[in-house]
């Protein structure tokens, strides 16, 4: 831990409940990247047949780069994208699975 976050005093827990939170956060953080990764080949490779907007306009064409796909997509459909993330990202930091994991000490993979 070079940055010594374990030794830090997250929401007034003890140290323990601090490096399950950080490792839950490492995992969460892990998946979303490699999610990612997944999702950048996939969109050089493959072109949904069906439209992208209710005006009929299609998906950006696999010819351009996935930064030139994702400059493509329109404005809306980018905070569509970012508030279902935030909503999943709220709803797993107060669910009751949340709750059991740090304030009875169990582990992931236990």
């Amino acid at each position: 831990d070079p940055l010594g976050c374990t030794s830090m005093d997250f929401y007034g827990w003890d140290e323990e409940k601090t490096i399950g939170f950080l490792r839950q956060s490492e995992i969460k953080h892990g998946r979303v990247a490699m999610f990612a990764f997944v999702g950048y080949i996939v969109q050089s490779n493959f072109h949904f047949p069906w439209a992208q907007t209710l005006a009929g306009d299609m998906h950006p064409s696999i010819d351009l780069s996935p930064e030139a796909q994702w400059d493509a997509v329109p404005a809306n459909a980018k905070w569509q994208i970012f508030f279902v993330i935030s909503m999943l990202e709220m709803w797993d930091e107060v669910s009751r699975v949340y709750i059991i994991f740090y304030f009875h000490d169990e582990k992931y993979g236990s």
